[in-house]
């Protein structure tokens, strides 16, 4: 299929703009991170799998990693169970971590694999059965959260073997210790590792806002990682706009070529912000 019948009729850049752009990242590895409310609204959720599917069609190796967090809550609630947050993350006790595992993989991660698909390309899930996860843990962050950890290994080798394969990983995540026991991960963080591990040269994480926010109420268009610490020690940066920077901090120190906050409730977010000189959110770099 043509560049031009793939690409969006409306909401999109200009297709003659973007091709400058697209010389730029082909054969880069770029990592999405799919999330937030987007995930709760049909049109961005279709708009983010066509992104997804024109990165891949015009050569860009992108890898998929998505949460889960407005799906999880919602079912939390049909079963009465309170929600109980520690530094942004999900307390997620026994009852809590099967219901996690089923949003995530019996739902979200299939649906995005067949929305992808649905754009004549080849998306492959990657969860943590069916002995195709990536992510492996040993312990939990925080005895208090329960079943939630940080991803101690990644098989970066079965991700560039799909990749190399010209198909778009599609991540839970989710991690398994040594006895099989399934682990909630936050997904930003798992982005910014994957991206680190796979030496991404992009890594873009989808929110809810256009952005980052100065002193003044106004919205930042580029920062550096001083700049972006300097925000979080004077409490500029609060709740859980904290987790996100610093795994853009860890990212851009760890060999990352730089990290953006999009926009994610702007349809077509991702090319706005590949295939534009003003992008479509908070560029943070070295």
């Amino acid at each position: 299929m043509s560049l031009k019948n793939l690409w969006p009729k409306k909401d999109a850049p200009q297709i003659e703009k973007a091709l400058q752009f697209i010389e730029k990242y082909k054969d880069k590895k770029i990592v999405l991170k799919y999330g937030g409310q987007v995930m709760a609204s049909d049109q961005l959720s279709k708009a983010f799998a066509q992104d997804a599917a024109i990165c891949n069609q015009v050569g860009i190796k992108n890898l998929v990693i998505h949460g889960g967090g407005p799906q999880i809550k919602k079912r939390l609630e049909e079963q009465n169970i309170q929600s109980k947050f520690i530094l942004g993350l999900r307390v997620t006790d026994e009852k809590v971590i099967k219901i996690v595992e089923d949003v995530l993989l019996n739902d979200i991660n299939p649906d995005l694999v067949r929305s992808i698909n649905s754009f004549n390309v080849v998306a492959e899930p990657v969860t943590a059965r069916n002995g195709n996860g990536i992510l492996k843990v040993t312990k939990a962050k925080n005895p208090d959260l329960g079943f939630v950890a940080d991803p101690e290994e990644i098989d970066v080798n079965k991700l560039n073997d799909i990749i190399n394969s010209n198909k778009v990983p599609v991540i839970a995540p989710m991690g398994l210790s040594e006895n099989d026991q399934v682990y909630n991960i936050n997904a930003d963080t798992a982005a910014g590792i994957i991206a680190i591990k796979t030496k991404a040269e992009r890594l873009l994480l989808m929110t809810d806002v256009p952005g980052v926010k100065d002193g003044n109420g106004k919205y930042i268009s580029k920062l550096t990682v001083s700049e972006a610490q300097k925000l979080i020690d004077n409490e500029i940066i609060t709740g859980g706009m904290i987790p996100k920077i610093q795994t853009c901090i860890s990212a851009i120190k760890n060999g990352v070529g730089g990290v953006v906050i999009i926009d994610g409730t702007r349809p077509h977010a991702v090319l706005h912000e590949l295939f534009t000189d003003e992008g479509a959110g908070t560029l943070i770099t070295q």
